[in-house]
């Protein structure tokens, strides 16, 4: 992939919108757990930074995928993992099938605030008893007349607290397994839906994470997105979307990371010389930059796949899986070359040493990302 001038200034853009609406309350935010979200997507919004890909009719640029492996690089880059997962949800995994499969009604009433930063959105699939395991769900939707009712728990919910509405995967038939589900918009509002609880994590810490409950919560079946019954291939869809994001936001903020152990290794003194005149950490760090490259273009093939019109799911799927591995080695690293500053809380590694770990989860675990490449390279009995 070529960068021309016009990515050179797009990435200097971003970076100065994060450098002054996000990084000054960095320890502020984590400190208190929470970040103000209609002020940060408000600011995001009026910089054109939320619907990068989008219809221009609705808000959107209109430009293609490689100013998003930009911005993904430029979220991980400003070493704030909070922050960069409570965006890209709002940008790569709640609003992607609303744009694509969404009515115009809908996309008017739902999407158009958020890419102008006046709502946020998030994304429920997880539930208690259905993680990894998308077909497990249990959350329903009863249609009654023109509504929806809809009952059940959605977990782990990032800006879950916050949110002004949510696309939800939700059972509409009685087919089991992979059948009979759909992507609905709800509202936060709307009656009998409730936020029960903010959970308290390890790591990344100022974005908000939720268990979310809906009781007999109603709304009109004409905030289904796409095709009733289509909703969970169409979450698949949106999920590859998801794990690009993921990838493009590792190697930013792993790049930075060497950046960083690179220049305390230079001023930290061990018996008499710096750090980094040990050969060994010069190799270590040499190691793990060239494996964050060889991520870095691999991302990069991914992106001109999806420009092409191909199908990602292999790109997406191994981008995912090596940047989480990837990431926790290098931030193991990172933390083990600061000795022990790097275990303190003031330090910037231990909080990336933290935040890192939650890759090889979210957004699809190591494991299911090794059983979808098994079904895709044909490893199965």
């Amino acid at each position: 992939m070529r960068f021309t001038e016009e990515h050179d200034v797009f990435r200097r853009s971003v970076r100065g919108v994060l450098e002054r609406e996000v990084l000054p309350h960095l320890e502020e935010w984590e400190r208190a757990h929470s970040f103000p979200g209609h002020t940060v997507f408000k600011a995001l919004g009026a910089a054109g930074l939320l619907g990068l890909e989008y219809d221009p009719a609705y808000g959107g640029q209109g430009a293609d995928h490689s100013y998003t492996v930009i911005f993904g690089e430029e979220l991980g880059r400003m070493g704030f993992g909070a922050l960069a997962m409570a965006i890209s949800v709002v940008t790569d995994m709640a609003t992607p099938s609303l744009a694509r499969y969404g009515s115009h009604e809908l996309k008017l009433h739902y999407l158009v605030p958020t890419l102008r930063g006046d709502s946020i959105a998030s994304v429920a699939v997880s539930e208690p008893d259905a993680g990894s395991d998308v077909a497990a769900l249990r959350t329903r939707a009863v249609r009654d007349g023109d509504d929806w009712v809809i009952t059940g728990t959605k977990l782990y919910i990032t800006n879950g607290t916050q949110a002004d509405w949510i696309c939800l995967l939700a059972r509409t038939s009685d087919e089991g397994g992979y059948r009979g589900m759909s992507q609905i918009v709800v509202p936060t509002d709307a009656p009998g839906f409730r936020v029960a609880r903010a959970l308290d994590k390890l790591g990344n810490h100022a974005s908000d994470t939720a268990e979310l409950v809906l009781e007999e919560c109603r709304v009109p079946v004409s905030n289904t997105i796409g095709t009733i019954g289509r909703g969970f291939q169409q979450q698949m869809a949106q999920f590859q979307n998801e794990r690009m994001i993921a990838s493009y936001s590792a190697v930013g903020a792993m790049e930075r990371a060497l950046e960083r152990t690179a220049a305390y290794a230079r001023e930290r003194m061990v018996f008499g010389e710096p750090l980094l005149a040990k050969q060994y950490v010069q190799f270590r760090l040499a190691e793990l930059s060239a494996e964050v490259d060889l991520l870095r273009h691999y991302n990069y093939a991914c992106a001109e796949a999806y420009m092409a019109g191909e199908d990602t799911t292999r790109f997406a799927t191994i981008a995912k899986l090596t940047a989480g591995r990837l990431s926790r080695a290098v931030a193991d690293w990172c933390l083990q070359l600061h000795g022990g500053a790097g275990y303190m809380e003031e330090t910037w590694v231990s909080r990336y040493f933290r935040d890192a770990r939650l890759l090889s989860i979210g957004g699809g675990a190591d494991e299911v990302m090794l059983q979808i490449l098994t079904r895709l390279e044909g490893y199965e009995p």
